[in-house]
């Protein structure tokens, strides 16, 4: 369904029965996500929990209204909880869904339940790992010129996202399957736009470290052992800073555990959600519109 949310138009799917605690998931990457990916990955849940997941602003189907920063995309989120009408929320996210769930715990901390992350980062810091490991695989060939656009928001338009991404796409899994690979590819949304906001204004400031040891709830982080672009170092750091944290690294799996080792996968969020969110009606209340 479309929603009009601060003023922007989001393609939102609200999942599972309406009194159930809320869990609502952003999608990875900034300008090639969707909500297919958070759907899939939490859209189980919705047996017993209430899952709203969504196309960001500027991102799969949704209207493309600028800003694309993390405090307007964490924004977004807490309208959408007001919309849904709780008080309180499970918020979720992967990748640079991640860094939004960071985000939209530390600045909304009075409506945060719990936080789940998989293959994350709290700062930049990752991405000079990423280089490093970039170049030192022997998996694909790498267009460097292509590479550093990408990861500098240079691109040219929707196409060239595509190929961009298209051409580093293999450097994700545990175990390549080129075919596997194409077919996401073609499935893939692509907006340009912003994915060159991401890292021309959002990413030279983005370190919350210093302020993660504020957030007060459980908090669950996943990694995949083989993970090249938010290695497992990253996650660790989340975890040592995170009071409440518990940390689960995959070890057959590379940035994406929630599909390499499904089970497993799904194993852990539900148990982590019965211990510190247990599905049960809860109060409703009034909506901001």
């Amino acid at each position: 369904m479309d929603l009009l949310i601060n003023g922007c138009r989001l393609n939102v799917e609200d999942l599972g029965p309406r009194d159930a605690p809320l869990v609502i998931a952003h999608h990875g990457g900034g300008g090639i996500g969707s909500l297919a990916e958070p759907r899939d990955t939490f859209g189980p849940l919705a047996d017993e929990y209430r899952v709203i997941v969504f196309d960001a602003r500027g991102c799969g189907v949704s209207e493309a209204v600028a800003p694309y920063s993390h405090a307007q995309w964490a924004a977004d989120v807490d309208a959408l909880r007001r919309w849904a009408g709780v008080e309180r929320v499970t918020v979720a996210g992967g990748s640079y869904g991640g860094f939004i769930a960071l985000e939209y715990a530390l600045a909304y901390p009075e409506h945060v339940e719990a936080v789940m992350l998989r293959d994350t980062s709290a700062d930049g810091s990752n991405l000079k790992l990423a280089f490093e490991n970039a170049r030192n695989q022997d998996r694909i060939e790498i267009d460097w010129d292509n590479f550093n656009r990408y990861w500098s928001g240079r691109i040219r338009d929707d196409a060239d996202l595509k190929q961009c991404w298209s051409e580093m796409i293999g450097l994700y899994d545990h175990e390549y399957d080129p075919a596997r690979s194409a077919e996401a590819v073609e499935n893939g949304h692509y907006r340009h736009e912003a994915h060159n906001w991401c890292f021309q204004h959002n990413w030279g400031s983005y370190d919350l470290k210093d302020r993660l040891p504020t957030i007060e709830v459980p908090v669950l982080v996943t990694v995949g052992r083989h993970d090249w672009v938010t290695p497992v170092s990253s996650s660790e750091t989340i975890a040592a800073l995170v009071p409440h944290s518990e940390l689960v690294v995959f070890e057959e799996s590379g940035h994406s555990p929630q599909t390499e080792e499904r089970a497993r996968f799904q194993g852990v969020i539900r148990d982590f959600m019965h211990r510190h969110v247990p599905a049960r009606p809860v109060p409703s209340v009034s909506s901001a519109g």
